[in-house]
């Protein structure tokens, strides 16, 4: 077998594939949980803020793999639903004087995108849209749902956005209990970015998971089995679009503030790059992108801010040529690899 250093590709035997996969998938996520988890402990609060954003952002990512890497659908607007989770979240929470309105917020986040998503997906998935033209759909989603944030100045605030969004928090009686110190914040975040995903993964472990991979690799097939693959699929793109709307909410909630900006198209391309440079299907990888570029963003922004649309466009031709799989795919062989060589060298030697 030769192998090639820069596209790096060969077939794996299937047992050893997904034992790898576990394994390295297992002790990714326990080494990156313990990090966050004791992050706090040496980071001040801007350092606390930051990687808070940047677990907010791979929740998103986590959504768009969910869609992209395991139902086979690209989305090229899902920022849409990640903003109108924060807006859905900052107009409850602002115009409902109750004891638990950013709590109704937070639920708001969830189901406004995830109604949504059912009502173009199930025009789209059930119509038989798929590949390219579902990702020109949802291309025309984003650019429509920015459009309307910044057209309907009464309700969004316009290109100014809005402020003042209250953190989450319930009146109990006399007592108020709020979230509005950096450590509860980032505790929050980190608690709902670890459950979803082992939640996802698990999901994508069973039945349901294989269920997926099959309707991406030939869905006429699993027609055939009697399996309602539309049904399955628009199932995906309602849950992808509540993930990314609660990443919203929580995102609008944690910084007090939403714009236009977030349903962009230029967000929407990051979120994918974050999916592709972290490796796509593997829901792990999203996260490990996304702290990786929005990092680099912060060190090309210090320089220029008008370079990073260029450095991003570079990165995704560099992932594409040297790692096209993304960063955790590229492990993964590497590790068979080695794991490879190193029985076939005992085999000889008469281990």
């Amino acid at each position: 077998m030769k192998w090639n250093p820069i596209i790096f590709r060969f077939k794996l035997p299937p047992t050893l594939k997904q034992l790898v996969d576990e394994r390295i998938w297992l002790v990714a996520f326990i080494g990156l949980a313990g990090l966050l988890l004791a992050y706090p402990l040496w980071a001040d609060g801007y350092s606390l803020n930051l990687v808070r954003d940047m677990l907010i952002f791979g929740i998103v990512a986590l959504s768009l793999d969910w869609l992209w890497g395991k139902g086979g659908m690209l989305s090229f607007g899902h920022a849409a639903f990640f903003g109108i989770g924060a807006y859905s979240m900052a107009i409850t929470s602002i115009n409902l004087d109750w004891g638990f309105s950013s709590l109704l917020g937070l639920f708001a986040s969830v189901a406004i995108p995830g109604i949504i998503a059912l009502l173009i997906g199930y025009f789209l998935i059930f119509a038989g849209v798929r590949g390219a033209y579902f990702v020109i759909v949802t291309l025309a989603i984003g650019i429509v749902s920015q459009q309307a944030a910044i057209s309907w100045v009464s309700v969004t605030g316009g290109d100014s956005g809005l402020l003042g969004i209250p953190p989450l928090g319930f009146t109990l009686g006399d007592h108020r209990f709020q979230l509005d110190n950096s450590l509860s914040l980032y505790y929050v975040v980190l608690t709902v970015a670890l459950l979803s995903l082992l939640f996802l993964w698990q999901l994508s472990r069973g039945l349901y998971g294989n269920l997926l991979k099959g309707i991406e690799n030939n869905e006429k097939r699993a027609q055939s089995l009697g399996h309602n693959t539309s049904l399955h699929l628009l199932i995906v793109m309602i849950s992808s679009a509540m993930l990314a709307g609660l990443a919203g909410g929580l995102y609008a909630s944690c910084t007090g503030f939403v714009a236009p900006d977030l349903l962009s198209l230029m967000l929407s391309t990051e979120i994918f790059v974050w999916v592709a440079v972290g490796g796509r299907g593997t829901l792990l990888g999203p996260f490990i992108g996304a702290f990786i570029i929005m990092r680099l963003q912060q060190v090309v922004s210090s320089i220029s801010t008008g370079l990073w649309p260029l450095v991003i466009g570079a990165i995704f031709i560099i992932i594409v040529f040297v790692f096209p799989d993304g960063i955790l795919p590229f492990i993964r062989k590497f590790v068979v690899r080695f794991k490879l060589l190193f029985e076939k060298s005992g085999v000889k030697h008469g281990r």
